[in-house]
């Protein structure tokens, strides 16, 4: 049986979501915006377009079997569900927000009866409860900026990224309810019946996003310099030297690189009499191989079994 994925069908995860599952060597094929499911050539995998919202409620339902949705979402739904691997994108907060002329600069001061406009109305009523508040929450399906500005609500809780639009909406931020990232998640139920197929898929796109701010740099140096090469390019396990046909005097070194650390590492290298320096990008890094596979994300795979 297939293994169904459930993946935003718009809004500030979709794109990304796609990059990383085409990368990560998935087919989706053409006119993908228009699909509602795809069937990913030459694999056992299904892919859903749906709401980054309903997606934990399917995986809890039977519906998909692992989902990728905002950390957020999650919590908000309430399910019992496993975050097996953390995307390193959609990075924002749940936060409580103020009008800018409100005397109100902590959330533990905001006072009871207050109306609470949100579209996070679990974890917001959640929220004040810990904090012994009694508010009013008042469900909107977006702009939740606006509500204070209408009349409708004194405050807000929403989701916050740069906190420009607040800013423009002239609202203050006084408190953070959950940090939150896309995430891939799944049921015990799921992993049980599709173990190898999750694990393939999960360090699949954990392989395109650990390539992504690495390069791939190979090198001639003098003979002499292999041990200065070797304190310059540690990469993952050291770096692979080999000899160079009919050039004795020089070893090809090859190594992965920190994107952020190449232009040091190249002035190193040139110092020592490297020459022929060139760099490329990696699509990919596995860095998990045989009687290993199963065991990707370790803790965290043993903790949903």
């Amino acid at each position: 049986m297939a293994l169904r994925i459930g993946v935003p069908n718009k809004g500030r995860l979709n794109e990304r979501t796609l990059e990383l599952l085409r990368k990560a060597g998935l087919d989706l094929g053409e006119d993908i915006g228009r699909k509602l499911y795809a069937k990913v050539k030459n694999q056992d995998l299904e892919i859903m377009f749906v709401r980054a919202q309903d997606i934990p409620g399917f995986i809890a339902a039977g519906a998909i079997d692992v989902g990728i949705t905002g950390l957020d979402q999650l919590a908000e739904s309430g399910q019992d569900l496993k975050v097996i691997l953390n995307l390193e994108f959609g990075f924002c907060r749940l936060s409580v927000a103020v009008p800018e002329n409100s005397p109100v600069r902590d959330v533990r001061d905001i006072p009871d009866g207050s109306r609470i406009a949100t579209s996070f109305p679990k974890m917001t009523e959640k929220y004040f409860s810990s904090l012994g508040k009694k508010v009013k929450v008042i469900v909107v399906s977006g702009a939740a900026e606006i509500m204070p500005y209408l009349g409708i609500s004194d405050y807000i809780v929403d989701l916050v990224s740069t906190g420009s639009t607040l800013k423009t909406n002239r609202l203050a931020e006084i408190g953070t309810i959950l940090e939150s990232q896309a995430a891939m998640i799944t049921s015990r139920g799921a992993l049980e019946k599709h173990k190898a197929a999750v694990c393939e898929i999960t360090d699949s796109i954990r392989s395109v996003i650990a390539a992504e701010n690495k390069k791939y740099l190979m090198a001639d140096i003098p003979e002499s310099a292999v041990e200065e090469a070797r304190r310059i390019l540690p990469g993952i396990e050291g770096p692979t030297v080999t000899g160079i046909a009919g050039n004795s005097s020089y070893l090809a070194v090859h190594a992965v690189v920190d994107s952020d650390k190449i232009y040091k590492t190249i002035a190193e290298l040139k110092a020592i009499g490297a020459r022929g320096i060139l760099t490329m990008p990696i699509e990919r890094l596995v860095e998990r191989y045989g009687s290993r596979h199963n065991e990707i994300h370790g803790e965290r795979i043993q903790e949903i079994l």
